[in-house]
């Protein structure tokens, strides 16, 4: 398939992606806003596998955001310590969950403005969690797989997480824009690795450029 416009090559990964994903959604285990913030917050630099294991003792030790309020953050840590770099992560939950109860009646905020107020809560979090909790379309959320995907996609040029949610986000219609999230996400870990992508079985190859990707047959095409 010949794609004409960037904007064009953008609509066919989206349509196609969709047929391989109809039903997208997070890996991460969750039953409330609250529960899904404090998951996305634990899954920094580590796998949604590691994260499921842990949550389920870290609900049932503090069953409310008014419990995690009152918790010493001590505990947090012995219970997330697996996660890596759980002090810092303890920390942002303690504080998230105070200003959660102290400045939203207890419930997670629904806008992106409120939410960037929370303690370990960037444009990356905040997505994830206004779209797959309250169907909110307030932007892309920008891991490191759909940093990595648009960019060998051809769809940015930048690096920045939040330059590449900014192109991203004038490429695919705002009712779409929690879906492509997933899209890109499961696709990265399933066909488009770090190391080793597999172009051979790639169901986007013909109408992808391959940015920066090197095989052994061909140097990086930019």
């Amino acid at each position: 398939m010949r794609v004409s416009s960037i904007t064009a090559r953008a609509r066919a990964v989206r349509e196609r992606l969709a047929r391989r994903y109809p039903r997208p959604r997070t890996e991460l285990s969750w039953s409330t806003p609250w529960e899904l913030l404090v998951a996305t917050i634990l899954s920094a630099q580590c796998t949604d596998a590691r994260v499921n294991m842990v949550t389920p003792k870290l609900f049932a030790t503090w069953r409310t955001v008014e419990q995690m309020a009152t918790a010493d953050p001590a505990q947090i840590e012995s219970v997330i310590r697996s996660t890596g770099f759980f002090r810092n992560k303890a920390k942002n939950l303690h504080a998230s969950a105070v200003r959660i109860v102290t400045h939203f009646g207890g419930q997670v905020p629904r806008t992106m403005e409120e939410m960037l107020t929370l303690a370990g809560v960037a444009r990356k979090t905040a997505n994830v969690v206004l779209s797959n909790a309250y169907g909110v379309h307030a932007g892309i959320a920008v891991d490191t797989h759909v940093k990595r995907i648009s960019f060998r996609l051809g769809l940015t040029r930048q690096t920045n997480p939040d330059k590449v949610e900014q192109d991203l986000l004038k490429l695919f219609p705002q009712e779409s824009w929690g879906a492509v999230n997933h899209y890109l996400v499961l696709f990265g870990r399933e066909v488009c690795a770090a190391r080793k992508p597999l172009c051979d079985a790639c169901e986007l190859a013909d109408l992808c450029p391959r940015t920066g990707v090197v095989s052994r047959s061909a140097s990086p095409v930019t």
